[in-house]
């Protein structure tokens, strides 16, 4: 209620002031994000990686703030004012036609929220896989604000059920693909190291035949609500009907999809997260310590 009393200008530049103390005084966290920059981008400045890593801190809780506005901004008749779709017209034409089905898949970069909410608002409604949030009433709230326009959000553990449904209907599956997904995960390679990536999105593609499509959200503003909703790729059934490994494909393809839009605004990505937790059996101990 405190920060709708003021215009999103002033609370994205309060904001990104709690970002700047969390990169100066969060050392944990602060480390974490400069040592997956430096192994992904081994050839940037010193320089470029603590902005980049500032600047994810920011965009951490400058996404509180965009997930507080959403629903007081957006709506049906002038959500082009504050998201612009950008190359995302394939998608669109996938998602609105009588297809038989779609997964729709992202990371955590830019407003992964807003992808989502928008689709929804266009009377494009998702069923998204998320994990609830630690604490039970920021969850409720954050969960309120997904499924506001008819977004249904479901906890990971007990997803089957709901995404079978939904794609056995033709209707479209939320992913954010971009979580360590342990040691029974398939490794591919994300920014020159292997991470560990979930099966189920590739096996879901394959087993109901749909297309994937990898898509982001853009903050082009610092101090705005501002998006801009692109396609980075889609994988059609068609493109890996030959492939020897066909999950293995899949994954790789679209990890990479995530790789290339991450590389495009290194600042929006969530670096603190630990996508490489998870290492390979064979891999030497310490190498990415």
């Amino acid at each position: 209620m405190t920060m709708q009393c003021w215009p999103p200008g002033f609370n994205y530049f309060f904001a990104k002031r709690v970002g700047d103390i969390m990169y100066l005084f969060d050392r944990r966290h602060r480390n974490r994000a400069m040592a997956n920059l430096r192994n992904s981008f081994p050839k940037a400045s010193e320089a470029s990686l603590k902005i980049w890593a500032r600047d994810s801190m920011r965009q951490l809780i400058c996404l509180g703030v965009d997930v507080i506005w959403t629903t007081r901004l957006v709506k049906p008749d002038n959500f082009d004012h504050f998201v612009e779709m950008g190359d995302f017209r394939q998608a669109l034409e996938l998602l609105l036609s009588k297809h038989k089905g779609l997964i729709l898949i992202t990371g955590h970069y830019g407003n992964w929220e807003i992808l989502g909410y928008v689709l929804a608002t266009l009377g494009c409604p998702t069923v998204s896989v998320a994990r609830p949030l630690d604490n039970p009433l920021i969850n409720e709230f954050v969960l309120g604000v997904r499924e506001r326009k008819g977004q249904k959000i479901i906890d990971k553990k007990g997803a089957t059920n709901d995404v079978t449904a939904a794609l056995s209907n033709g209707g479209m599956v939320g992913f954010i693909a971009d979580q360590n997904a342990g040691p029974k995960g398939i490794f591919v390679d994300f920014f020159g190291r292997k991470a560990s990536a979930y099966k189920s999105i590739g096996l879901l593609a394959m087993q109901y035949n749909v297309p994937i499509v990898v898509g982001y959200a853009r903050r082009t503003k610092a101090d705005a609500f501002k998006f801009t909703i692109g396609t980075q790729d889609v994988i059609y059934p068609v493109d890996w009907q030959d492939k020897p490994d066909t999950l293995l494909y899949i994954t790789q393809r679209y990890t990479k999809a995530i790789e290339d839009f991450v590389t495009a605004e290194p600042g929006q990505y969530l670096w603190v997260h630990r996508r490489w937790k998870t290492r390979p059996k064979n891999e030497q101990p310490g190498l990415y310590d």
